[in-house]
């Protein structure tokens, strides 16, 4: 059985400026997330992806990370905070 995605197309759904400027802080984060979960699943750094050794090449830094690799972060989080304002979320910035 072939898996067709479906995804709401989320184009027309605008970010303000403000917090667009914060998405990239966002996605640091979620690498963070990741490889913080990794490391307790006993992965380390490896040039090269090894599952059965658990080595991984995005174990550093995200400054460190490929654009490739940054820009797989940003979108999980451009496509959430989008997903949350078509369902009619707000967000806005305390202090």
């Amino acid at each position: 059985m072939e898996y067709i995605p479906h995804p709401i197309d989320l184009t027309e759904v605008e970010i303000d400026e403000a917090l667009e400027k914060d998405l990239e802080r966002v996605a640091q984060n979620i690498h963070e997330t990741w490889a913080k979960q990794r490391q307790l699943q006993g992965w380390a750094y490896g040039s090269t992806y090894d599952e059965a050794g658990k080595k991984h090449p995005c174990m550093k830094e995200y400054d460190e990370l490929p654009e490739l690799e940054k820009d797989m972060d940003r979108a999980t989080v451009t496509q959430t905070v989008k997903m949350l304002l078509f369902m009619g979320y707000s967000i806005e910035k305390r202090g």
